[in-house]
């Protein structure tokens, strides 16, 4: 197989004490990025992507050997990578551990954080979200629909949802995230009836999600974001309510249709710490007309 390790341009470092000194902050981030691409490959599934899960498996997610055939890179190298030796990556490299790895558009800008590289696509779309998905979230229309991952960003959506709870298609991407517009937004929070009882439920299940990611540079930026920006979510925080996933029935006030209740349901995509599918039934027929305006009005402006 051709693989392209020809980016390295630093081999790993002997025993001994011949080691160059370096920045304390490099270290810590090389680690960082070992630990950070070892918790995504564990994550992911043979079937996820197009391999055989074979009968002797015991390796959780994918093994290194698959991954460095999916990035067409060297086995040896990326064990290196994940064992935070002091070897350097391009962004070409980067960017097809990302593609292998399906990092969404978060995960994948802290990629080139931790390893110090400037993105060569910083529009990637997310691997997850198929053209066969995008078209599902379409065909859902009026239902409100979109996708998420674990940490509330919303990865993709329909047009019905993007006029929900308040203008997506107004919000920057990097901002386009559950509980930042819940706890911050005013018109995300003016359509929630009870905004209290949902922002308590679900900063419990951003805690029980966060458990498996502590060390994950996404995970902690958000966490500092919505502290520092939020009275409110800091009181919540301090709580250590867990709550696991589920479905429950929602009130939005939407400020163009009015009041709807909504039948909310979660579809996982794969592994339950792997994106969702988010979707919310009418739960009545005044609902279901409202909607049905809400998708036309929606398709207006579009």
């Amino acid at each position: 197989m051709t693989t392209m390790v020809t980016e390295v341009q630093q081999m790993p470092h002997g025993p001994g004490p011949a080691r160059s000194a370096e920045p304390p902050e490099t270290e810590v981030r090389r680690h960082e990025l070992a630990g950070f691409l070892r918790s995504r490959r564990e994550r992911i599934t043979p079937e996820q992507v197009g391999l055989p899960r074979g009968r002797r498996r015991r390796t959780p997610g994918l093994r290194r050997e698959e991954v460095a055939q999916l990035s067409a890179v060297g086995v040896t190298w990326y064990t290196w990578l994940e064992q935070a030796r002091d070897i350097q990556v391009s962004p070409q490299v980067l960017d097809a551990l990302a593609r292998a790895l399906l990092l969404d558009r978060s995960e994948r800008t802290h990629l080139f954080s931790l390893a110090g590289a400037v993105d060569p696509a910083p529009g990637t779309e997310c691997p997850s979200i198929t053209p066969a998905l995008r078209e599902m979230l379409w065909q859902l229309d009026p239902i409100p629909a979109c996708v998420q991952n674990s940490r509330y960003d919303i990865l993709a959506y329909n047009r019905t949802y993007g006029r929900l709870l308040c203008d997506l298609d107004a919000v920057a991407p990097e901002n386009r995230n559950c509980m930042l517009l819940s706890y911050t937004d005013e018109n995300w929070r003016a359509s929630v009836v009870d905004l209290p009882e949902m922002n308590r439920v679900m900063a419990a299940k951003f805690r029980a999600s966060m458990a498996e990611h502590l060390a994950e540079p996404a995970w902690k930026a958000l966490l500092k974001r919505l502290e520092t920006a939020s009275p409110e979510f800091r009181e919540i925080w301090a709580r250590h309510e867990v709550v696991g996933p589920g479905g429950r029935t929602k009130l939005f006030r939407n400020a163009r249709v009015g009041l709807l209740r909504l039948d909310h349901t979660d579809l996982w995509l794969g592994p339950s710490t792997g994106p969702r599918m988010v979707t919310y039934v009418p739960a009545d027929e005044e609902s279901r007309e409202r909607l049905e305006r809400l998708h036309a009005l929606a398709l207006a402006e579009a």
